[in-house]
């Protein structure tokens, strides 16, 4: 039978009713004829809850016991989800993401998948047991468990497709969809019924947060289709594919946008002080990452390296500078906080030069100031104070005529 893997994220586990309408779906798609690999993430609230636990006896928790326990709220959701496909008269087993052959490298919170071995899952699936898999988790060749981090569970899902040869991933999510733009902030935002990897691994980079640039990466190396749906209603979503259709011949199909942004400055007494390569090695070493970059070398000043970061990873990374201060040179480190990024997205802006000016003007006109710039061949990116994000955002959806994309 042709094989399929659904992902249930932590929103769509919320209370008893949301799971069993979860499990619902997993149990159409079996009737359906299909092989059903289900991957979950933590129930709502439960690693916070776990969290506070372990915060109660020390602020310095060991990395390896901390995945440890956070591996384990997935783990009750495996198993719940798989008690509520029995109950509902059907065969379901769970499997921990060590039983489901899942083997990552040994970085602990952030660890990435080496390799997955699928025959336990193959087992299962030819007794006609929906398969139920803890997200978010593995274990490294010392036989500690890991966590993935930050879209481990979407990441495990499309890894799991790939290995198992499925047809498709379908990762369900409190929208019904990929939008234009996000529509709670504008209104005329409009569902795309397909995306292309690369313009929805630049809307994931660019501050969407229905799917993780991770699971993006990986579904575009291996060409494995995905659906994103809502895990609240029925509909039919967006296809992530290689190449799509273009809606109406737009050229911009996205406006993405992301707060709390830091821009952080570091400073040198001498150009010959600075290294761009180190400095960025040592951050990427410890999983930091950076977005925009500028460089700045004007004579009599000092020369400077500034980037954009996200807030959560501001404190670790100042860390990390200091801890590296001496061998990377600089003499001094500044930051501004209050700031937003906001980007335009499509692949045809590769072949429509003029894009960048067209955004630059109306942003312009809207007396928005403009901190920083990035560009791509699919994507224009500005950062922005945070307090005109919304409305750079709505002015650049109006700008570009997405409310004409096409949608369902």
């Amino acid at each position: 039978m042709s094989r399929i893997v659904m992902k249930f994220g932590g929103a769509a586990l919320a209370s008893p009713e949301q799971i069993q309408e979860a499990a619902r779906k997993a149990i159409a798609e079996r009737d359906r004829g299909f092989d059903v690999v289900v991957v979950v993430g933590a129930m709502r609230q439960t690693i916070q809850d776990v969290k506070m636990s372990v915060l109660h006896f020390t602020d310095d928790v060991s990395k390896r016991e901390l995945d440890a326990v956070v591996s384990s709220c997935s783990q009750l959701s495996s198993s719940v989800f798989a008690i509520a496909i029995q109950e509902a008269g059907y065969n379901a087993v769970s499997l921990t993401g060590w039983q489901a052959g899942i083997s990552t490298d040994h970085m602990h919170s952030h660890a990435r998948i080496n390799h997955i071995d699928v025959s336990r899952i193959d087992e299962h699936l030819l007794q006609g047991q929906i398969v139920v898999i803890a997200g978010d988790q593995g274990i490294d060749n010392d036989q500690n468990i890991t966590t993935l981090g930050k879209g481990g569970t979407e990441t495990t899902a499309v890894a799991l497709a790939v290995a198992l040869d499925a047809e498709r991933t379908d990762i369900y999510t409190n929208v019904d969809g990929v939008y234009t733009a996000d529509p709670r902030f504008v209104v005329k935002a409009q569902k795309l019924q397909e995306i292309s990897y690369d313009e929805m691994l630049e809307i994931a980079h660019l501050g969407s947060h229905i799917i993780h640039p991770r699971a993006v990466e990986l579904a575009k190396k291996f060409q494995m289709p995905v659906i994103i749906r809502s895990s609240l209603v029925e509909s039919v979503g967006t296809l992530l594919k290689e190449e799509v259709e273009m809606e109406k011949n737009l050229v911009v199909r996205g406006v993405a946008f992301e707060s709390d942004v830091i821009r952080l400055t570091i400073g040198y007494d001498a150009y010959s002080h600075a290294s761009l390569a180190d400095i960025f090695s040592t951050l990427a070493e410890n999983r930091i990452n950076v977005d925009i970059i500028v460089q700045a070398i004007i004579d009599g000043l000092k020369p400077t390296v500034s980037f954009s970061i996200l807030k959560e990873e501001f404190a670790e990374a100042l860390r990390v500078l200091e801890d590296s201060k001496v061998s990377l040179g600089f003499s001094f480190a500044d930051f501004e906080i209050g700031l937003a990024k906001v980007s335009i997205v499509g692949s045809g802006m590769v072949s429509n030069p003029g894009v960048a000016a067209r955004m630059f003007d109306r942003l312009r006109r809207e007396n928005i100031p403009v901190k920083m710039v990035s560009t791509s061949e699919i994507k224009v990116s500005v950062v922005v104070p945070q307090n005109e994000m919304i409305r750079a955002a709505n002015a650049l959806h109006d700008e570009f005529n997405l409310e004409q994309a096409l949608y369902i």
